[in-house]
């Protein structure tokens, strides 16, 4: 895959999460503080904009995006995109061009780093639960990059419907227990969003 295609598929994705504010907010406005709609413009807007302004290679165009969304105030997403557009970037190659080998490096490299931040695991009700099924249907994947990206978009929306029969473990949710069982978690409804966007371009 070609830098100018990842970029692509990044722009993508970007836009399918700002296409999703309503429906996030919807959807945080049920158990949290009804913010990730905006947070997740914010975020999706600051990586766009540096993919787009982005001159430099792979690597580079990624590290670009995690500093992007490291400036941003305000949402816990932030810290946690940022440290896993960082894990895809420390794991990205440097030059212009990523075999399917890098991207599956890339992947797991990203969710490791956020892994250890998170602490969170399938069925917490997290953004986790649609990254983590991602991230292993890409290590899975015997395809190319077209395979690789439609099976993580695939676990990753699997993973987030999934959301509606877990209790909320993390955030403000936590403290609403079972009344959370019947809406999907925000979080890993907007990864699931980015990744048909990747998917998809």
């Amino acid at each position: 895959m070609t830098r100018d295609e990842l970029s692509e598929r990044l722009l993508h994705a970007c836009t399918e999460v700002i296409a999703a504010e309503d429906e996030l907010t919807r959807i945080d406005s049920a158990f949290g503080d009804a913010d990730h709609g905006i947070t997740m413009v914010k975020i999706a807007s600051a990586v766009s904009a540096a993919v787009g302004a982005s001159s430099g290679g792979i690597k580079e165009m990624l590290d670009d995006a995690a500093m992007a969304v490291m400036a941003l105030n305000g949402g816990s997403a932030v810290p946690l995109w940022n440290t896993w557009l960082d894990g895809l970037q420390e794991a990205a190659p440097e030059g212009s061009e990523a075999s399917v080998d890098d991207l599956k490096a890339m992947f797991a490299n990203a969710l490791d780093e956020l892994s250890d931040m998170s602490g969170a695991k399938v069925g917490d009700k997290t953004m986790m639960d649609a990254l983590i099924p991602a991230s292993e249907a890409v290590a899975a994947c015997s395809g190319d990059e077209l395979d690789l990206f439609d099976e993580a978009a695939a676990a990753a929306e699997r993973g987030a419907e999934a959301t509606k029969d877990f209790v909320s473990k993390f955030g403000r949710a936590k403290s609403y227990g079972d009344k959370t069982i019947g809406t999907p978690d925000a979080g890993a409804v907007s990864m699931a969003r980015f990744f048909k966007g990747l998917a998809e371009a």
